[in-house]
């Protein structure tokens, strides 16, 4: 019988592995994250002095920028032509009472602004309201 002392080596901790496994974990969320990109439309609200109005659940609401490009529920439409316009927004009214709340830019082109309203009430918006803001 051998009974003699095994020496035994000191315990090396390799930190390869572990590098390797928080790597994946990073490629793994870094994938299956999904990044949204939040589309803001800058629009400088004319002002007028007035009541505020109480919004309602459901309203449809057009952003005319300063260069008279429509957006509806900040989705740009594809022109601007009045035949789009009405299209968008027959295909967008989806109840017969819901508001249309016009967000149109203090700079935008006065024409678009009109457009809407000629457009609005002929597919059948009876509650048309301008943005603005208070000084």
């Amino acid at each position: 019988m051998n009974f003699r002392n095994k020496t035994r080596k000191p315990l090396d901790i390799s930190l390869t592995p572990m590098i390797d496994v928080v790597f994946l974990l990073l490629i793994f969320f870094m994938v299956t994250t999904t990044f949204s990109k939040e589309r803001v439309i800058k629009v400088m609200l004319p002002q007028a002095d007035g009541e505020q109005v109480e919004r309602q659940e459901q309203t449809l609401i057009l952003t005319i920028d300063k260069s008279g490009q429509y957006y509806i529920d900040d989705k740009v439409l594809a022109d601007r032509n009045v035949e789009t316009l009405t299209k968008a927004l027959t295909a967008s009214r989806n109840n017969q009472n819901i508001p249309l709340i016009i967000n149109a830019d203090a700079n935008a082109p006065v024409q678009a602004a009109i457009n809407v309203l000629e457009v609005a009430p002929d597919i059948g918006f009876k509650n048309i309201t301008f943005a603005t803001q208070t000084e």
